[in-house]
């Protein structure tokens, strides 16, 4: 075992080298055989001087000497049909204990439930994580009723089959765990680790049953009485409180409390109501459905169940769950319901009325963007599309909408009903909620339901029984519940697949691979428990570790802000060093036809920054650029490392064409539009850039003046900073003071025939890029490609659904 007084740091391992082996072999290596065969190399061996010779005798040292901080799995027998099938499970207590007792985890737990309003006078009430949701409040209300001093900790649990391989059809049912306590973007981020693989479900399909009704009544029963023996240690410790230590030492008697099942889950609302806008339905009686379920066995059973409307399962995993409303615990999911639903539907519904071919025709012909994946080949062919797909189509819906030959009154009411789903679509994801975002969430809604009738009187649908779209008529009570969408969205389930289930069979022989899955990843678990225990020791050896937990004390985790600045990335070297001028103002080069005329103006004006704008040309006359070569980047990434750390959330690119040897096109140019600030915000207490302070810029060249010749060009002086990078941009007219009529899109035409079109700005007047959105003015003209479209077409209109980001900060 770990002896914490050890002057080893890496004990039981016998030395550094010998745990960054361990800890590759199980975390970063290509599989135990390959790691047994490397080291049977003598030589390998004997130069790294390692404490195990093959995988074997390293399994047997993490099985045996590392602790264990999480619970084992064991292994239960299901017989179904005269069938045995096999469920591995933990216990759900000691589950929920270990992720309250994570060291990691002390700085960033929620004790109780809290309000939060944006205003002082707390009229405007905040909702983000689940302690400012009111199932807490409610729950710790009932509690203190009866056991005062309680703490609330909410279970919950997801659950989704998913395929292990492509063709031998092998899937996995796993269910995850995790406790409201930890702030959201602890629990989804697999790094943190907060969710724990709770069990693997039997995920057998039952064909052995040939009556289908049949073998759907006993895969509903074998599902719930698998996870009710699963959930059963909840009944008790839910109504008594168990004992628990969180990491910085403090014993509170918790209550672990089932709050929320994820699960792509049908509506509960009966059928012949789902097309009804507002529902006006009550909703479900859980004390109604609990007197249903006491009448099993009886000859009532079934009757009384379908009044209650549940199915009549013969012992619901819920029903003897203290605290629990499973009508209410069943909620939303964007990526269902949304992306693979309704965004599903939508798509169906427009293709009918625009058409396959012209569809793909505008979706191949789309400007570039980084936040928008590029279908070369069109949508409509696609098979099995993914809710990832899904998520990057609805960005560029409305632009399918553009120029379609209908009747004016008919066209605008398709593009309010499809804006007004947009709408709802992203508002749903906001990550901080207020009264008054939700009131526009809802607003939104009943606008979709106002127009829909349009998509019927066109022909693309007969009705609007859909019990995904009937679902987001509950988005604003659960999100008064629980909170934002994002704290039980099923996208954080599917991305625990790849490390729970699909990454641990293919470590895995595929024979009986469920019992090797576990053992993998109980000894991957250890492993990573044992990195954070050698990082604390080394801080104790350096004196480090006084400081650290100082640096936590009152700690609280902040929600990623979709308002947060977005800072430039630049590589620390050019992408080509040395550009002659005359490519740079080639239109067969980077096309940036004015940029000496441009960058003289930027110049002149930069060095005497009082300088009136007529007096600006006379002194261009005197300056003479000593180059004829600058160096160039072909990209600016733009990031916010304190709350999105190193991911990329947007991208602008300017680069020429690629050929090969024969003059074919290997990758094609690409000059992006972006929004550039041109003035900046008039409430400087609250600098958010709104499109009056932009306008549209085609980037033609990133570029810097040459160190050995910048001195000659821009005089030093104390209270005159240079821009380092410098951009090129093509100007775009100014935007409209109020969206187009008729598309509800501001609308922007391309400038040409001045000097004047284009200039040279600093990098940070670059706030993002934009995408755009072509007049086709009719049918999409076949020699209009990703490629030239900018060139090509003269009017556009600006995506606001590029990213959540650009809705949230622009619309």
């Amino acid at each position: 075992m770990v002896d914490p007084n050890s002057q080893n740091p890496y004990a039981p391992f016998a030395s550094r080298l010998d745990w960054e082996m361990a800890r590759w072999a199980k975390l970063r290596g290509s599989g135990s055989t390959a790691f047994s065969n490397l080291l049977a190399i003598p030589e390998v061996r004997e130069r790294l001087g390692l404490s195990f010779k093959n995988s074997d005798e390293l399994n047997k040292i993490i099985d045996k000497e590392l602790p264990t901080r999480r619970p084992m799995f064991r292994r239960f027998e299901v017989c179904i049909g005269g069938e045995r099938f096999d469920m591995f499970n933990r216990d759900v207590i000691e589950c929920a204990r270990a992720l309250w007792g994570d060291g990691e985890h002390m700085p960033y737990l929620c004790f109780g439930p809290e309000r939060h309003y944006a205003d002082a006078d707390h009229t405007l009430r905040l909702y983000h994580d689940m302690n400012t949701g009111e199932w807490w409040w409610a729950t710790q209300k009932m509690l203190e009723k009866q056991r005062p001093g309680a703490t609330v900790m909410p279970i919950i649990i997801s659950s989704d089959k998913t395929q292990l391989t492509q063709f031998r059809n092998k899937t996995a049912y796993p269910v995850y765990l995790t406790i409201g306590n930890l702030p959201k973007e602890i629990r989804r981020k697999p790094s943190h680790r907060g969710q724990i693989l709770l069990a693997y479900l039997p995920a057998s399909r039952l064909q052995h049953i040939k009556n289908k009704a049949a073998r759907r009544r006993t895969l509903a029963n074998v599902f719930h009485a698998c996870l009710s023996e699963i959930l059963k240690p909840l009944r008790r410790a839910g109504v008594d409180g168990i004992q628990m230590t969180s990491g910085d030492g403090i014993v509170r008697r918790c209550h672990p409390i089932l709050a929320v099942y994820v699960g792509d889950y049908p509506e509960q609302c009966p059928h012949d109501e789902l097309g009804t806008y507002p529902c006006e339905s009550a909703f479900r009686d859980v004390n109604e459905a609990l007197d249903a379920l006491d009448l099993f066995g009886t000859a009532d059973y079934n009757r009384a169940c379908e009044a209650a409307g549940i199915k009549p399962i013969q012992h619901p995993f819920w029903e003897h769950l203290p605290y629990v409303n499973i009508f209410q615990s069943i909620t939303p999911d964007v990526l269902h319901q949304l992306h693979q639903g309704v965004i599903k539907h939508v798509l169906a519904w427009i293709t009918d009325i625009v058409g396959k071919d012209e569809v793909d025709a505008h979706v191949k012909r789309l400007p570039p963007n980084h936040c928008i994946h590029s279908f070369h080949k069109g949508i409509t062919g696609l098979s099995r599309v993914t809710g990832t797909e899904h998520k990057q189509m609805s960005r560029f819906i409305l632009g399918l909408l553009v120029d379609v030959p209908l009747p004016r009154a008919e066209s605008s009411e398709l593009v309010g009903a499809t804006k007004a789903l947009l709408d709802f679509l992203y508002m749903s994801q906001y990550l901080v909620h207020s009264d008054t975002t939700l009131e526009a969430l809802e607003g939104s809604l009943a606008d979709f339901h106002a127009k829909k009738d349009v998509f019927i009187r066109l022909g693309a649908r007969g009705n609007f029984l859909i019990p995904k779209l009937h679902m987001l008529t509950h988005y604003v009570r659960a999100i008064k519940l629980y909170r934002t969408t994002d704290n039980y969205n099923t996208e954080s389930t599917e991305r625990l697949h790849i490390d729970f289930a699909k990454e641990a069979y293919r470590a895995t022989n595929r024979k009986d691979e469920f019992p090797q899955m576990t053992k993998w990843l109980e000894r991957r678990e250890k492993v990573l428990q044992h990195a954070d225990y050698v990082q604390w020791h080394l801080l104790c050896a350096d004196g480090s570790r006084d400081t650290v937990i100082a640096s936590r004390q009152g700690v609280r985790w902040r929600p990623p802000d979709m308002a947060c600045t977005l800072y430039h990335l630049m590589t620390k070297y050019p992408s080509r060093k040395a550009v002659p001028v005359a490519q740079l103002v080639s239109p067969d080069g980077y096309g940036a036809t004015h940029l000496m005329p441009a960058l003289t103006r930027f110049l002149v004006e930069h060095n005497n920054p009082g300088l009136s704008r007529n007096a600006v040309e006379p002194q261009s006359s005197f300056v003479r650029f000593p180059f004829t070569l600058l160096p160039v980047f072909h990209k600016i990434k733009f990031r916010n490392v304190e709350y999105h750390g190193k991911e990329t959330l947007d991208a602008i690119h300017a680069r020429p064409r690629k050929l090969s040897a024969n003059s074919d096109i290997l990758i094609p140019s690409r000059f992006d539009t972006a929004l550039v600030r041109v003035r900046q915000p008039e409430d400087q207490a609250m600098p958010r850039i709104g499109l009056s302070d932009t306008r549209i810029g085609r980037v033609r060249a990133i570029f810097l003046i040459p160190e050995k010749v910048r001195h000659q060009l821009i005089p030093s002086a104390p209270n005159l900073r240079y821009p380092r990078h410098l951009v090129y941009v093509e100007w775009f007219s100014k935007f409209a003071r109020t969206p187009d009529a008729h598309y509800q899109m501001c609308k922007v035409t391309a400038l040409t025939g001045r000097k004047q079109i284009a200039s040279v700005v600093p990098l940070a007047s670059l706030e993002r890029s934009a995408h755009l959105h072509p007049k086709w003015g009719g049918p999409a003209p076949a020699h209009w490609t990703s490629e030239n479209v900018l060139d090509e077409c003269r009017t556009f209109y600006l995506n606001l659904y590029k990213s959540p980001h650009d809705f949230y900060n622009l619309y």
